[in-house]
């Protein structure tokens, strides 16, 4: 089987841990014109951060994330993360303020930052480095394909060079990586992108489905015919071939990616989260 963030989190810290979302009011290089506009096809008008916490004091949205998730995390911990757009894109005083305040309560016991890797100049590194003594800091690399073909095609304005150069790096620094990989990407392979990954020695990853939201320019690739959604149980048998080729000390963080329902053009298969990842669990302890 598999390892599991469940099982990661409590070896490391002893207990269950919950991810607190938070939105530190960043936007992205693909977005505002230094890299391209628009942001990548399959992106939402929040940064895929729709269930990310909003306002400008980063203490109160982790007060706020608490509040809402501590009956499912009773006597559990909390990593503080920045979810929301490119978490990394900002002067480092911006960043050293917000990543401070992020890990300043107790009962916050780790930083996850999720980035684009051609945001990581070596003044950031260093910074995430100097937390990383205080703090667990991990950082989330939105690399969703290897192959360049379809990184221009989902416009994500980086060639997949770049991804292992900020994963060696990041890992000189003693800072940890999880790896973002989609599954359904027209012409793609994923698992050709999880081997890619993990020759780069990716320490975790995470695995999302394709799912088109309405307001994206995926959503306009899909209502002309040019891209379709896959089944679930197409994306079930994917996933299991990604998860097969990991080595048994990579963690699996995710299984799956969910927007908001709202927004939901398709698979509608994927509205319904608990359904899906039972089925999908289901699957995978048959399959391991």
């Amino acid at each position: 089987m598999y390892k599991t963030a469940n099982d990661y989190y409590k070896e490391k810290f002893g207990c269950k841990v919950y991810k607190l979302s938070v939105d530190g009011g960043f936007t992205c290089p693909n977005r505002d014109g230094t890299v391209s506009a628009g942001g990548c096809i399959f992106c939402s008008a929040s940064g895929s951060g729709e269930f990310a916490e909003s306002g400008e004091d980063i203490k109160g949205q982790l007060d706020r994330a608490k509040v809402r998730v501590e009956k499912k995390n009773k006597g559990g911990k909390y990593i503080a993360y920045f979810q929301s757009f490119t978490n990394t894109y900002a002067p480092k005083e911006r960043l050293e303020k917000l990543f401070y305040d992020a890990i300043s309560p107790e009962y916050i016991v780790g930083l996850n930052i999720a980035t684009r890797p051609d945001c990581l100049p070596g003044e950031t590194i260093a910074l995430l480095a100097e937390l990383n003594r205080i703090k667990p800091v991990t950082v989330e690399l939105g690399l969703q394909t290897a192959d360049d073909e379809v990184a221009e095609y989902i416009n994500r304005g980086y060639k997949t060079e770049v991804y292992e150069n900020a994963v060696m790096r990041l890992h000189a620094a003693g800072i940890p990586v999880i790896t973002h990989i989609i599954i359904g990407l027209c012409g793609d392979d994923p698992i050709k992108t999880t081997r890619f990954a993990v020759r780069c020695a990716t320490d975790g990853v995470k695995f999302h489905l394709l799912h088109i939201l309405r307001g994206t320019r995926l959503a306009e690739e899909y209502e002309k015919g040019r891209i379709s959604a896959l089944s679930l149980e197409e994306y079930a048998e994917t996933l299991k071939n990604c998860i097969s080729v990991l080595p048994e000390e990579t963690v699996v963080h995710r299984i799956t990616g969910d927007g908001a329902k709202r927004d939901l053009i398709a698979p509608l298969w994927s509205a319904d989260k608990k359904k899906t990842l039972n089925f999908l669990n289901k699957y995978l302890s048959q399959s391991f």
